[in-house]
């Protein structure tokens, strides 16, 4: 069976693919929604949390695995380095899936940042600041010295946990936007436009997060758009590249 670490939305045609091949695919995700769509891209078995070093080995071993794809978030160093160890112990093939990525516009507005710390303290020219990238690095804009006094708008995933996160960090009720992208060129610019943004802060998530649409929108209204560049990946493969490796070295 194949483990498909699946923390974005290319897990699902990655398991597509490796069931029209003919594979068993087990499927980890971290939420219900996550899970749902694991099973309906026809994974044979679902796992629904987060996995800890010793939770990921103890599933491999207990459920067979021959071979880990990881398609986690560009972001979930974390994960990623864990399922990295793991496998290289457990002596398993272990893949790295890379996302597309996305090419953005030479642009005076566009300003790229090496680290969350960084995009905090270049968004502080704005005074209302529209956030886009998730729960998980929100105490960098919460806490930063920078942004002391300024507006902080965030869209997160309309889950328990991402609200009741925003609501630990002191973001009001009024600023939070929950809902599920990737949006449209359209909706991002009246989202923008709504909350009267003067930055916008991304990260480069590749263009299934709809990061194209979300700079265009925020360009053409003249606004700054901060872009947390991604993790180096060193060693991450297309799906196209992954698959022959992966049966190569299952042969093997």
């Amino acid at each position: 069976m194949i483990l498909v670490l699946a923390g974005t939305k290319d897990a699902g045609r990655i398991i597509g693919v490796l069931k029209s091949e003919g594979y068993r695919v087990a499927a980890s995700v971290v939420t219900e929604y996550g899970a749902r769509l694991a099973g309906e891209a026809g994974a044979d078995l679902v796992h629904t949390g987060p996995l800890g070093k010793e939770e990921l080995e103890k599933y491999l071993k207990k459920h067979g695995i021959v071979a880990v794809i990881d398609a986690t978030h560009p972001f979930a160093v974390a994960i990623t380095e864990a399922a990295r160890e793991t496998c290289r112990s457990l002596g398993l093939p272990y893949f790295r899936y890379r996302r597309p990525e996305v090419q953005l516009p030479s642009h005076p507005y566009l300003l790229p940042a090496s680290s969350f710390e960084e995009a905090a303290v270049l968004a502080a020219r704005g005074r209302v600041i529209f956030l886009t990238i998730g729960t998980r690095h929100l105490e960098c804009f919460t806490e930063a010295p920078a942004l002391k006094g300024k507006r902080l708008v965030v869209r997160v995933l309309p889950e328990e946990d991402s609200l009741a996160r925003c609501r630990r960090l002191g973001i009001w009720p009024r600023d939070i936007v929950a809902i599920q992208g990737p949006l449209s060129y359209e909706l991002n610019r009246a989202l923008y436009r709504q909350y009267n943004a003067d930055v916008v802060v991304t990260k480069d998530s590749g263009s299934v997060g709809g990061v194209e649409e979300k700079v265009r929108a925020a360009l053409d209204l003249g606004l700054t758009v901060v872009v947390v560049r991604r993790p180096p990946e060193a060693g991450a493969l297309s799906l196209e590249e992954l698959i022959p490796l992966l049966e190569e070295a299952i042969e093997l």
